[in-house]
């Protein structure tokens, strides 16, 4: 084997399993950050359609349980973090202020509103299919929380859930083509952590759907131009997050030919450095820490798809660390542009959530 290949696979190892424990101090900073946004309604970029005088109205009626962290989609993913954090850490100091944030939040009327809400003339597409996907992540959170108050949050949810599967399942057979952005467009992720949902709460109909237009979508793709990659402004890898759904959806055999021709993943630690981030307080630019975060667990994700002695998988895991290093840098609490959002990002990577159980 060349002498540094080798040194990738032992390399990767070790950061293969440093990637399973997660620090408590870290973990307790990306709670504060949810917790210091998920009720902070301002500032405010309300994506809101209005129909009639009668829709003006502040964020916190117009959408009272999802109004805080800037945005609705990241209001739910803040919701999301305190649920996963508080139920995979039940005994850190920060768990007791989640369940708090939540109780306040994810109430039987509370989320009734926000049901009609979504459900109003002129908003079909409304965050489709980002903060859909992200509405259903933090529902197969509470689904897999063996814990009774968190069994009534699940409840509460269940209204909301369905409008906007109801809406992700009509909107499907219509797409013709995959959005391949780098932004909230962007199918791929969205379609990942939409079939993460269907299979935790057992729904087959929409994990078939999901499985047969992920393949009609995607199967035929080869030469991702990764190499194009970023865009100034992404916080999703176009070409990691296609690899990253369809490892969900083919077999261990079937994927690893796929991606032979999809993605060249070139021999050496160079391969993808991560992106440089030259102004977090830029809400367009850090983005980029974001991208940093995701290409990290997507690449971990197509890894673990892969069988332990193909070559690429020391090369991927070698990138993942190196991503993981430096979106985790810019996880803090300096400039709201980031903050708001960054911690759910970096939950996500550390908890290893959306991987195969070890």
């Amino acid at each position: 084997m060349d002498r540094r290949i080798t040194r990738l696979v032992i390399c990767s190892a070790l950061i293969f399993s440093e990637m399973s424990a997660a620090k408590d101090d870290e973990i307790a900073n990306f709670a504060q950050l949810a917790l210091s946004c998920v009720h902070k309604e301002y500032p405010n970029h309300i994506s809101h359609t209005l129909q009639s005088d009668a829709d003006v109205g502040p964020p916190r009626d117009l959408t009272p349980a999802f109004y805080g962290c800037l945005d609705w989609h990241s209001s739910v993913h803040g919701h999301w973090l305190l649920a996963r954090l508080a139920r995979l850490y039940p005994d850190s100091a920060f768990a007791e202020s989640a369940r708090s944030a939540l109780s306040k939040s994810l109430n039987e009327t509370n989320l009734r509103a926000e049901a009609k809400y979504v459900s109003a003339r002129g908003r079909r597409s409304f965050e489709r299919p980002y903060g859909i996907a992200w509405l259903l992540q933090l529902a197969a959170e509470l689904e897999e929380w063996g814990d009774p108050q968190a069994k009534q949050w699940r409840e509460a949810i269940r209204p909301l859930e369905l409008v906007l599967v109801e809406r992700l399942t009509a909107w499907l057979p219509d797409l013709t083509y995959p959005v391949r952005s780098g932004t909230h467009s962007q199918t791929a992720f969205s379609l990942g952590l939409a079939l993460d949902w269907a299979r935790v709460t057992g729904d087959q109909d929409v994990e078939s759907l999901i499985e047969e237009r992920a393949v009609m979508l995607y199967a035929n793709d080869s030469d991702c131009p990764i190499h194009y990659e970023p865009s100034g402004a992404d916080f999703l890898s176009p070409c990691l997050a296609e690899a990253d759904l369809m490892r969900r959806v083919y077999s261990v055999e079937r994927f690893a030919d796929w991606l032979a021709q999809f993605l060249y993943i070139a021999a050496g630690n160079d391969w993808l450095s991560p992106a440089f981030v030259s102004d977090r307080s830029d809400p367009h630019i850090v983005h980029l820490d974001g991208l940093n975060l995701s290409r990290a667990w997507m690449l971990e994700g197509i890894a673990s798809a892969l069988r332990s002695e193909d070559p690429r998988r020391p090369v991927i895991l070698s990138a993942a660390a190196s991503h993981r290093e430096a979106g985790l840098e810019g996880v803090n609490p300096d400039h709201y542009a980031g903050s708001h959002w960054l911690g759910s990002f970096a939950t996500y990577l550390v908890t290893r959530r959306g991987l195969p159980a070890d």
